[in-house]
């Protein structure tokens, strides 16, 4: 892959689905599918919402080892990203990235404190493409 950020940036920019797996408390990995990304700086930092109430976050408060995974199933190709999930619940982070309709899921709105903002951090990853695996560095 000649341009990481390029070629991972436009997959994550594209995907509608977000795969996220968190450790649960015996250790297991927990996988679920969540919305697209609200926001991201490059393919190092990507931010999404959540429930502060859900079990995810608590996992992350616990162990904030975390693996993020977008695919375009189109061209069969996926890209893994590793790194660190944190949560996040200070004002500027939730205005940071909320959008009108969210109230829909936070009907108190952007100080909902059933709200908040997960902040992963990549540190390698694994992309996938036409039959071969490539295995890179995010770069701080």
């Amino acid at each position: 892959m000649k341009d990481a950020n390029k070629t991972i940036g436009d997959m994550i920019d594209k995907a509608g689905t977000t795969i996220i797996s968190s450790i649960d408390e015996n250790g297991f990995p927990n996988t679920k599918a969540m919305l697209a990304p609200r926001m991201r700086n490059g393919i190092r930092e990507i931010y999404l919402t959540t429930n502060t109430s859900s079990m995810r976050v608590k996992q992350y408060s616990d162990n904030p080892k975390a693996c993020i995974y977008f695919y375009d199933k189109r061209f069969f190709r996926g890209v893994m990203l590793k790194g660190k999930m944190e949560v996040l619940q200070d004002a500027k982070s939730k205005k940071m990235i909320w959008k009108e309709g969210d109230e829909m899921y936070y009907p108190k709105g952007v100080s909902d404190p059933d709200y908040c903002v997960l902040k992963f951090t990549a540190h390698e990853g694994r992309y996938y493409s036409n039959f071969k695996s490539e295995t890179f560095e995010i770069a701080d």
